[in-house]
């Protein structure tokens, strides 16, 4: 899909409630099996994420409680993402020092330090 459609959808998205929301998402799945060219792809979290919601919704849960909980799940991922770039991060720094690699600077943190100055010695 170009991303001209998307903004247009997401427009179009915003001024509904959760309830017509859910609506949406319901034919969306349905189109989306029916007509889907690739998998959508997903991540663990996000797949333990759209279960807990799917389960919430046919337990007849009401909206604001399944809007506050999808929230709260959405944060819990963010917060797992930054863990994980920081692990990353841990480490490929680990590995640097293993190999005797100067450790990465993160981009404008460069050590911007005047040279040494000129030592050449006096004539005389």
């Amino acid at each position: 899909m170009n991303d001209l459609l998307k903004q247009r959808i997401l427009r179009r998205l915003e001024v509904l409630n959760d309830e017509r929301g859910y609506q949406i998402l319901d034919f969306v799945d349905y189109l989306e099996s029916k007509y889907a060219e690739r998998q959508t792809p997903s991540n663990i979290f996000a797949k333990i994420t759209e279960t807990v919601e799917d389960t919430m919704r046919a337990g007849k849960i009401p909206i604001k409680a399944i809007s506050g909980t999808m929230n709260l799940m959405d944060s819990a991922g963010k917060l797992m993402k930054g863990l994980s770039a920081a692990g990353k991060a841990v480490v490929d720094e680990a590995v640097r020092a293993a190999e005797g690699s100067p450790p990465a600077v993160p981009p404008g943190r460069e050590n911007k330090t005047l040279p040494p100055p000129d030592r050449a010695k006096p004539a005389g």
